[in-house]
């Protein structure tokens, strides 16, 4: 690919192929680590703990009934979160994640920024990851784009 006129010009030219071949790259990178980390948070909720686990934290929260919450939230999270690895309902998966995550940051949001003080510093951040998921799609390499079909 040539640089184009209107782009900055690299500090370090001999990178130029390197950062070509890892473009298609980097989105599935971004998609892995949302969907990873989404995953993690809900794979004790169906698989180890369980729902019962959860209750008190989600009526403390004002989620009351909290069970189905705790399954609205548990399958964003671990089976969103797999269906974000692999690219596949990309844009739906990764909305509804950004709006739970939207609702974590304005549960936090008396607590301040810093997310050492249980703030909203870590939620925002991957909450806006997912919005500009779900504004781009699963990318090149997803199974999004080898069905043919995005929602």
């Amino acid at each position: 690919m040539i640089q184009k006129s209107d782009e900055p010009k690299l500090l370090f030219p001999a990178l130029q192929r390197f950062y070509e071949l890892m473009d298609p790259i980097a989105w599935v990178v971004i998609r892995f680590a949302i969907g990873w980390n989404l995953f993690i948070h809900g794979y004790p909720k169906f698989f180890t703990r369980g729902p019962s686990a959860y209750i008190k934290a989600f009526n403390a929260q004002g989620f009351d009934p909290a069970l189905p919450w705790i399954y609205i939230v548990g399958f964003i999270e671990c089976f969103g979160g797999l269906a974000l690895i692999f690219g596949l309902f990309t844009r739906f998966f990764a909305a509804a994640a950004a709006i739970e995550l939207l609702v974590i940051t304005i549960l936090y949001w008396n607590n301040g920024f810093n997310w050492m003080n249980r703030g909203y510093e870590y939620v925002l951040m991957w909450g806006l990851v997912c919005f500009a998921v779900a504004l781009k799609g699963g990318g090149r390499y997803s199974v999004d784009r080898l069905i043919g079909r995005e929602l």
